[in-house]
């Protein structure tokens, strides 16, 4: 009878400390950015893509997407102000939903990939929100097709800790262009949408 009181207990005294473990794991993830790492960082890439939409002659918003995009990103939680972010996006791994498009965005009336196969993004100044600081402005240049214009993202800080015996920040932005400023201009004079909305989503790790 006391050796099984002493399993029971040894048992109980186990489950009291895996739960208190995943108590201690759960506590970690931080929705304050100030409590965030601070250090340099890459991006997920399977966890990382850039939606794109559309309005497609008013009839309906178009949505794609970006993928295999890869980024870099420098975190300091003390002075966010002196981040940096960059980005570049692989415009042959463009994914609408239909064959036919994707070839065709890959001609010079849209992306031109033989001449020019990424698009890249580089930070030039970080704005933290005085009044939500999970929330910032990335300014930044856009290079699309050759042509550089300034670029400013809205992003939003959701939340860091550690993850798969790892550590991830999580992050969701968004901005809207206007392609023509970059010489896209098919198809705009019969109605199809200049402006282009932007969301990005990205969960980044440390880098190696």
């Amino acid at each position: 009878m006391r050796s099984n009181l002493l399993k029971l207990a040894a048992a109980g005294a186990v489950a009291l400390s895996l739960a208190a473990g995943g108590v201690v794991a759960q506590a970690q993830l931080t929705k304050n950015p100030a409590e965030v790492r601070a250090g340099a960082y890459k991006l997920d890439s399977s966890h990382g893509k850039i939606t794109w939409s559309v309005s497609h002659l008013g009839f309906s918003t178009y949505t794609g997407q970006f993928v295999n995009v890869s980024a870099e990103l420098n975190l300091d939680p003390a002075n966010p102000s002196a981040g940096t972010l960059t980005a570049t996006i692989p415009l042959t791994d463009v994914a609408p939903n239909d064959d036919a498009l994707k070839g065709h965005l890959q001609t010079p009336d849209f992306f031109d990939t033989a001449n020019h196969p990424t698009a890249t993004f580089r930070s030039t100044a970080i704005t933290v929100d005085s009044d939500d600081p999970t929330e910032a402005e990335v300014a930044g240049e856009l290079t699309l097709k050759g042509v550089t214009r300034p670029v400013t993202l809205e992003v939003k800080f959701n939340q860091a800790g550690p993850f798969m015996n790892g550590y991830r920040v999580g992050f969701d932005g968004e901005t809207t262009i206007k392609r023509s400023e970059f010489g896209i201009d098919y198809g705009v004079q019969m109605g199809l949408s200049d402006e282009v909305e932007l969301h990005i989503e990205g969960e980044f790790v440390p880098k190696a």
